[in-house]
């Protein structure tokens, strides 16, 4: 029992200082036990608005003809386009072809329409070609309008290249219209696709991006000169990456 009682005592003494140095500093027979402390609170201020960045003259001047240029595009300020990527014509060889063919067949039959009577042995109200111009004529216009919409559909499809982003016009149909914009920093792989004779004989193919993080890809058909253009979207990014100015030369 003695012995258990100064064990306990010892126990409760071992936070107690047994001595003092010579500057009356307490000396432990062993280390005090450390108590746990609070993480200091550090305040940091932060600017209401962030420092705009320093746009050069010519930087000004590039945005300035570019907003002229291209109206529709939301540029941001000092941003100005590098190279404006259009499709190749040969998408529209086939609609165009097609409709051309159709209203020259149409037109040829109406202007020689009495001689097919004749030779058809046709009558009645069918024989005459007042009956059947108006239908004809209806038909051709229908086609030629046809045509139109083809045609501004395809070429209203835009892929532009700017010193901070890339921003495509996609145009689904007569009445839908899209914008989608990619900043340089997101890209992670731009490559073009030439698949077939016909497309590297004629020099045109697709345009393909790849963004970080969401795995999101862009295509663009029809590019004329594909592989040009990759080269300079792959030079923008690398310098935009890097921080250095990016300029086509």
């Amino acid at each position: 029992m003695m012995h258990r009682t100064w064990y306990n005592k010892s126990m409760n003494n071992e936070e107690q200082p047994v001595a003092y140095d010579a500057e009356g500093r307490p000396l432990y027979a062993h280390p005090p036990t450390p108590q746990p402390t609070t993480p200091p609170v550090v305040h940091v201020t932060r600017q209401v608005s962030p420092e705009k960045a320093i746009i050069s003259p010519q930087d000004q001047k590039r945005h300035a003809e570019s907003v002229e240029q291209y109206p529709t595009l939301n540029l941001s300020e000092g941003e100005f386009i590098i190279s404006a990527v259009r499709r190749h014509p040969i998408g529209l060889v086939i609609p165009l072809g097609v409709g051309t063919l159709l209203i020259g067949i149409t037109l040829g039959i109406l202007l020689n329409y009495d001689g097919f009577t004749q030779s058809l042995s046709l009558s009645g109200p069918l024989a005459e070609t007042s009956s059947v111009a108006v239908p004809m004529l209806l038909f051709c216009l229908i086609v030629a309008l046809g045509m139109f919409i083809s045609w501004y559909v395809y070429v209203s499809n835009k892929f532009f290249l700017t010193n901070e982003s890339v921003i495509q016009e996609v145009q689904h149909s007569l009445f839908s219209r899209q914008e989608q914009t990619v900043s340089l920093s997101n890209i992670e792989d731009a490559s073009y696709t030439q698949v077939g004779i016909l497309q590297q004989v004629v020099n045109y193919g697709d345009i393909r991006l790849s963004t970080e993080g969401d795995e999101t890809t862009y295509r663009f058909s029809y590019v004329a000169n594909p592989k040009e253009h990759v080269g300079v979207l792959n030079d923008a990014v690398e310098a935009f990456k890097n921080g250095r100015p990016v300029v086509n030369d």
